[in-house]
């Protein structure tokens, strides 16, 4: 293994603050982890924390925030994001689990497993200060936008929020405390940390870890039970690699030890501006050849099939589109082209900042088409989008493409845009339009509906901009079969739901096997039963005025489940009538895809014309 240069090595050196601190022969005692705080409740802090929390019932963990609506509403029914899978983990991390036994074997006459009833361990307050100051172990897990204004506007990151909260952990934070970014930061952003905690508190000793999160919308959940790799950087000093230790500690109880990487901290954070660039890289690239692919006839699915089966290139990422969405791909991205301008890189940063032109440009062609294909007007013409957030199974609308292809076609003036989401509430939609687009969003020529058939009902064009299987026209796939034997072990690997994870290897079930079981009884045939384990404890009950409850009483369109007016989680429903939906289409009838999910075959016996990406289509 090559050894670390001194110069990287005496940079970060800083960040362990050599102070008064509890160290022998240069190293801090064995560290003992008791007590988490994550600072923030977003999409990062809440999930992360309630599977730390899930995963280790031996430790407190703590999420504060100072949205108290926020707040509230993770301590409800109502928790404030969709994940698939997260509304299970909360109700046992946070409300405890009862005693409860099963049988060890898929059939009836094994012996019973039994559970013990696990106290709470999972909370969500306001406090900051107070929980901050008892944390063994406190992640700051803030928003980073792109900052907008100023010197660095349309690249640099918007350090605000993160600054914000370093002081606060610098203020309040017991000594010996480790400080761990989770939040996505410039490469160098620990210096940052150690400066701010060496300004409050000279002579306290801290250490400062990275610790990115590799999350994907729609499928966090089982990207944290069970991720490719978890990565902690720290400073290269006996006291640096005793804080990641500690750390390491933490993802043990469910992830395997050869998953858990540590790098120096200036790695760590750089490795996930690069992760989350690279792919944005494949998507941007696979979406610059679907145009190639309209201007030659070649179809854009089976070259990405024949470049896929490539090992060196494999087929991840490689679905033609209009673009990646999200919180994280484009802001990562140009955190990285800032950073190769600052450093004296501009073609680096030049490369990189291709990717996300590519990525606009996709976005607009396609919006263009949409209306050239229209004869160039939208006047007295009703437009169907359906999916509103940036992918499927999620309620994530950040950076969507959806609300900018919107905000094109109003340019238009359409009699209507109509939208549907089977996952995002509609009421929450109708907000974010207004509040993103602003006075243009008030024409009253936008409509939020609770279905498909009412929402593309007299519509002239449906553009399909996320690809929720509900859409599809295709047939549905044949479930997978049960395998035969015992089934593989569990630790690691995503259990297949449809099978039976028993018999359970080892000792006895971790919370992963059990959560694999549960997931594997809900979705039986007939199943109608949330708790087929009997192990959830009441949820906490909602006052009288509590706003979600009122909200989702008074309102029929809601029931999609956002954590803002629902209490049932979003489950992926049949998929749409093509059929119906055709029959009350104006004509002549089109069909936008963009997400590659439609078979042009079916549609053009609906008398129906299909548009996509880079795919050729049957007249």
């Amino acid at each position: 293994m090559a050894s670390i240069p001194a110069s990287v090595i005496d940079s970060v050196k800083s960040l362990g603050l050599n102070g008064s601190t509890k160290e022998t022969n240069g190293t801090l005692g064995d560290v003992v982890v008791k007590n988490i705080c994550c600072v923030g409740a977003g999409y990062v802090g809440g999930p992360t924390a309630s599977v730390i929390a899930y995963q280790n019932p031996h430790i407190r963990v703590t999420v504060v925030d100072r949205d108290q609506t926020r707040i509230r509403r993770w301590n409800s029914k109502h928790p404030p994001i969709y994940e698939p899978g997260l509304r299970d983990i909360v109700r046992i991390a946070r409300d405890g689990g009862r005693k409860t036994s099963f049988g060890s074997q898929a059939e009836t006459d094994g012996d019973d497993l039994t559970i013990s009833e696990r106290p709470a361990n999972l909370f969500f307050s306001t406090d900051v200060g107070k929980c901050i100051g008892e944390a063994d172990i406190v992640l700051v897990a803030v928003n980073t936008p792109t900052k907008y204004r100023g010197v660095g506007a349309g690249s640099a990151t918007d350090m605000t929020a993160f600054e914000a909260v370093t002081g606060v952990v610098a203020q309040y934070a017991r000594e010996g405390a480790i400080i761990v970014e989770k939040s996505t930061v410039p490469c160098r952003t620990a210096q940052l940390v150690a400066d701010t905690l060496a300004m409050h508190r000279p002579g306290v000793h801290f250490e400062i870890l990275s610790n990115p999160e590799f999350l994907a919308a729609g499928t966090a959940v089982n990207d944290l039970l069970y991720p490719d790799r978890i990565l902690i950087g720290s400073a290269p000093t006996p006291s640096g690699k005793k804080a990641a230790e500690a750390l390491v500690g933490v993802y043990a109880a469910w992830v395997p030890r050869e998953r858990i990487l540590t790098t120096n901290v200036w790695s760590s954070e750089l490795a996930k501006l690069v992760a989350n660039s690279m792919l944005a890289q494949r998507v941007s690239s696979i979406n610059s050849i679907s145009a190639v692919c309209e201007q030659t006839g070649a179809d854009v699915d089976e070259v990405a099939r024949a470049v896929g089966v490539d090992p060196r290139i494999g087929n991840k990422f490689l679905v033609a589109g209009i673009g990646f969405g999200g919180s994280c791909f484009k802001k990562d991205v140009l955190n990285l082209v800032y950073l190769a301008d600052t450093m004296g890189l501009p073609e680096v940063g030049e490369y990189w900042r291709q990717v996300v032109k590519m990525n606009e440009y996709a976005r607009d062609r396609f919006t263009n088409r949409i209306i050239k294909c229209l004869n160039n007007t939208l006047v007295g013409k009703k437009v169907t989008i359906l999916g509103f957030a940036f992918k499927k199974n999620t309620s994530d609308t950040r950076e969507a493409p959806a609300l900018e292809m919107i905000k094109t076609l109003l340019e238009e003036r359409p009699r209507e845009i109509s939208v549907f989401d089977p996952c995002c509430n509609p009421l929450v939609i109708k907000e974010e339009i207004k509040t993103l687009l602003g006075p243009i969003a008030d024409q009253g020529n936008i409509a939020v509906y609770g279905n498909a058939v009412d929402a593309c009902k007299g519509s002239t064009a449906v553009v399909i901009a996320t690809e929720f299987d509900e859409f599809r026209n295709q047939p549905a796939p044949a479930p997978p079969r049960a395998p035969v034997g015992p089934p593989p072990k569990l630790i690691g690997r995503k259990p297949n739901p449809k099978a039976d994870p028993r018999p359970f290897d080892g000792t006895g079930p971790t919370e992963n096997d059990i959560l694999a079981l549960h997931k594997h009884l809900v979705q039986r045939a007939g199943e109608d039963n949330d708790d087929p384990l009997d192990r959830y404890l009441a949820e906490p009950d909602c006052p009288e005025d509590c706003p979600d409850c009122i909200q989702h009483r008074e309102s029929k369109e809601t029931g999609f489940a956002t954590g803002m007016g629902s209490a049932e989680e979003y489950k992926p429903k049949e998929r749409i009538d093509w059929v119906s939906i055709a029959e009350n289409m104006a004509k002549p009838r089109w069909v936008f895809d963009g997400r590659g999910v439609i078979d042009s075959r079916e549609m053009v016996k609906l008398g129906v014309r299909v548009e996509s990406v880079g795919r050729q289509h049957a007249f």
